[in-house]
């Protein structure tokens, strides 16, 4: 969509592709599905596609259509159906496309039993439910999984797999990796452990297949580690501009409810930018943003299309100055992280969240390093 309101979405795919690689780099004996789920978590799923066709081992999607359209565009690496077959159709479709697929229940079991022809090549990943408790057999159903598998379907070729529930945080995975390594027993198979937490901090559980996501879109999957430190390159800039000043008196209230009071005079800059747009309506004052090149702060509620931010520190900036919401804007370099954190959630949130009205612009460059 053309518009002239100043609000843009910026992605750079060469920074995913950066990303990617140092996934690589980490887990250098295994192959790496690039989790692209959620339209590559806002950064569009093509965009994704493009920037790594040529590198990846595999890509990761949730939805059968999309994996079919990926194979349609000429995708030949393995295509990973993160939650497996929902009808018939999947399993055709799995079939025909040469589709890799997770199984995590007996449901799914016994539609791959009843639709995949006799002898027809199939791959799948049996998830192990080991204290996530979210999807994936248990100890008691894992066997009788298994031994329907090698009595209905011989020729399926089978990787164990789970997800780790705390990678990012105290806990840990090692109770989880005991709990896998009891229920796998003598599987002598390939596995796939690794999420983008495991991937940078738990290089034992690299094993063959790694799924690297939110890190491949230049997030930190730490709350207590950026993503600069981390060495991941921001793949979304979200920019906009000042549209109106206001010079507020000392004891003036800003914007809907009241909620900010000026305790001095102040200026106060209105960016074209709301939740209309995919801000987070709930960010509260304080939330960083850049004008100018400056950091500065929002300022009160964010309404539909408009917030506000303090401009009383950066004299210079008026209407149409530049503004960088989060990631590595022209006005300035803001952690989506950090805004992220000051909103109370996470940036897988704020990048999925963005809104079809925000244009987009895809930084494309001359050439890509490929060493």
């Amino acid at each position: 969509m053309k518009t002239s309101r100043p609000i843009r979405a910026r992605i750079a795919p060469a920074a995913i592709l950066h990303n990617y690689r140092l996934a690589k780099r980490c887990a250098p004996q295994a192959r790496a599905w690039a989790v692209i789920k959620a339209d590559a978590y806002g950064h569009g799923q093509w965009r994704a596609v493009e920037a790594l066709r040529a590198e990846a081992d595999g890509f990761a999607v949730l939805e059968c259509e999309n994996a079919v359209a990926l194979r349609e565009a000429g995708v030949t690496q393995p295509i990973l159906l993160l939650e497996g077959v929902f009808a018939p159709r999947d399993v055709r479709a799995v079939v025909e496309q040469g589709l890799n697929c997770v199984v995590h229940c007996s449901q799914q079991l016994e539609l791959l039993v009843r639709h995949v022809p006799a002898g027809a090549p199939l791959a799948i990943c049996v998830k192990l439910n080991t204290g996530m408790n979210r999807l994936g057999f248990s100890p008691a159903t894992l066997p009788g999984a298994l031994e329907l598998l090698s009595r209905q379907l011989p020729q399926a070729e089978i990787t164990l797999m789970t997800h780790f529930a705390d990678a990012d945080g105290e806990a840990g995975v090692d109770w989880q990796v005991a709990r896998f390594a009891a229920m796998a027993g003598d599987w002598r198979g390939p596995v796939s452990l690794a999420n983008s937490a495991a991937i940078l901090r738990h290089p034992s559980t690299h094993r063959d297949w790694v799924r690297p996501g939110i890190m491949l879109y230049g997030a930190s999957p730490f709350a207590e580690q950026s993503a600069e430190a981390l060495g991941l390159k921001p793949a979304m800039a979200l920019e906009s501009a000042i549209i109106g000043v206001q010079d507020v008196a000392a004891g003036e209230r800003v914007g809907y409810g009241g909620t900010f009071t000026a305790e001095r005079p102040m200026r106060i800059g209105v960016v074209a930018c709301g939740s209309a747009d995919g801000y987070p309506r709930h960010a509260p004052t304080g939330t960083p943003l850049a004008v100018l090149g400056r950091r500065t702060r929002t300022i009160g509620r964010v309404s539909m299309d408009m917030l506000a931010c303090d401009l009383s520190d950066i004299p210079e900036a008026g209407v149409d100055a530049p503004v960088t919401l989060w990631g590595e804007g022209i006005a300035g370099t803001v952690p989506a992280d950090e805004v992220a954190a000051a909103a109370g959630t996470i940036a897988y949130e704020l990048f999925c969240a963005v809104a079809p009205r925000v244009p987009v612009v895809v930084e494309h460059t001359a050439a890509v390093d490929r060493k």
